[in-house]
């Protein structure tokens, strides 16, 4: 098993160096790092040097521009405000090309060395990453429509590449990870969103959107002046920004928890049980303290940056204006739910004290079954077999299907939700109000 680090004996270092049983040295690691590797086709420790190395000289090259934009040619205040260029090159440079680079990674290395190793081929026998760059022969062993290039491209013929553009849906059965060629196919489409929405903001040119005038126009019927001061407000207050920054950046981060264990992208690390329950734990940790975060920094915004006089009658201006009916109604809904939830579990704990289990809330004796999270279960088990008919499996097995086990450990099965999930469901519900 791989360590995470092998470390001198100093004072205490030596049960870190030890036997820990199981014939396994030093502290188990629980990153990921490597089912990542695996995902890239990283498969000795050569490849690892070589792109430490290539990290290494990337970073010298940007600290060399950071010094240069800084103490060189540093821009001016009104560049940072040119929010529509902004908008552009991040879109179509780092997310756009990002996952382009990333999709041509993924289809011209890491897929050939995976169905390799899928294959039971031992990594010292598999051609060294660039071997599949250069040797076209190879691919086209691997993945025949290789050997009709850039044609199928141009002819608009492209259900050629579905060998390696593949829209299977579920795990694969070897790895218990997402199908790698599922995952190339999603970047890359990814890409093609990404590159379209970066040419989408108004610049030199007299066409595309002006951010100013979108939030302008964004008026509901109860909402007043809408959106109209918030340009403004985030072009000139770092704390409001970043309050948004933070509240998206962690309600992500709580997304990605979840889906890391409903559709693990990497092969293995299902079935690693301590690294999936690190990674959950670490981005549920670190999406709450985002969100908290983001409540600290709008305080912050609304003491210092607000300006009442410049938001009259827009979504901001009436949100304060009736501020004391929305706290009102939060801790209106904070005693229902306390109350009713907390009701629950305090009628179970008499019950069980009582010994009369047979009148507790449970599957077992008065069942309070999530109706309507099952049936939205239920729907998202049912429906590709409508809107994706050629698709193996559902996106993931946790709304139901199949249990996929790889050598006799579970990697994913579904998730049936019965009393005590609606139970804990109200507890969490009333905690976050």
């Amino acid at each position: 098993k791989p360590s995470a680090q092998i470390v001198w004996p100093i004072v205490g270092q030596e049960i870190l160096n030890g036997d820990v049983g199981g014939g396994f040295q030093g502290i188990q690691i629980t990153s990921g790092f490597f089912q990542l590797w695996r995902a890239s086709g990283i498969t000795s420790e050569l490849e690892l040097y070589a792109t430490a190395i290539g990290g290494l000289f990337m970073a010298a090259l940007m600290v060399f521009a950071g010094w240069f934009h800084y103490h060189k040619a540093a821009p001016k205040l009104e560049w940072f405000q040119n929010v529509e260029s902004m908008m552009n090159h991040h879109l179509a440079g780092l997310l756009g090309l990002g996952c382009l680079g990333w999709a041509g990674h993924q289809i011209h290395i890491a897929l050939p060395i995976n169905k390799l190793l899928d294959a039971g081929i031992s990594p010292q026998e598999i051609p060294l990453p660039h071997e599949f760059l250069v040797n076209r022969g190879l691919m086209c062993q691997l993945y025949p429509s290789f050997s009709k290039g850039i044609i199928p491209f141009f002819t608009l013929n492209w259900n050629e590449y579905a060998d390696f553009l593949t829209f299977k849906g579920g795990l694969n059965p070897v790895t218990g990870g997402l199908w790698l060629s599922d995952t190339a196919h999603h970047h890359l489409a990814l890409a093609v969103l990404f590159l379209v929405a970066g040419h989408m903001y108004r610049t030199n040119w007299g066409i595309g959107h002006s951010m100013k005038e979108i939030l302008e126009a964004h008026k509901g019927p109860f909402t007043g002046e809408g959106h109209k001061g918030m340009y403004e407000i985030l072009t000139s207050s770092w704390h409001a920004q970043l309050a948004i920054n933070l509240a998206m950046m962690g309600s992500l981060s709580i997304i990605v928890a979840h889906h890391m264990y409903a559709m693990p992208p990497y092969p293995y690390i299902a079935t690693d049980y301590p690294t999936q329950l690190s990674l959950f734990t670490h981005h549920m940790w670190i999406g709450g303290f985002c969100i908290v975060g983001a409540g600290a920094h709008a305080s912050i915004f609304m003491v210092r940056d607000y300006n009442p006089a410049k938001n009259y009658n827009n979504v901001l201006d009436r949100i304060i204006r009736h501020r004391d009916a929305i706290i009102s109604h939060l801790n209106w809904v904070c005693i229902f739910l306390g109350f009713h939830s907390f009701g629950l579990y305090i009628h179970n704990d008499t019950m069980r004290a009582l010994g009369r289990s047979q009148d507790m809330f449970s599957d077992t004796a008065i069942q309070l079954q999530p109706v309507f999270a099952q049936w939205v279960q239920n729907i998202h088990t049912l429906a590709p077999g409508n809107t994706s008919p050629n698709s193996l499996a559902t996106a993931s097995y946790a709304f139901g299907g199949d249990i996929v086990s790889i050598g006799n450990k579970i990697a994913m099965m579904p998730i049936s939700l019965g009393t005590a999930d609606f139970m804990v469901h109200h507890i969490h519900a009333f905690t976050i109000h």
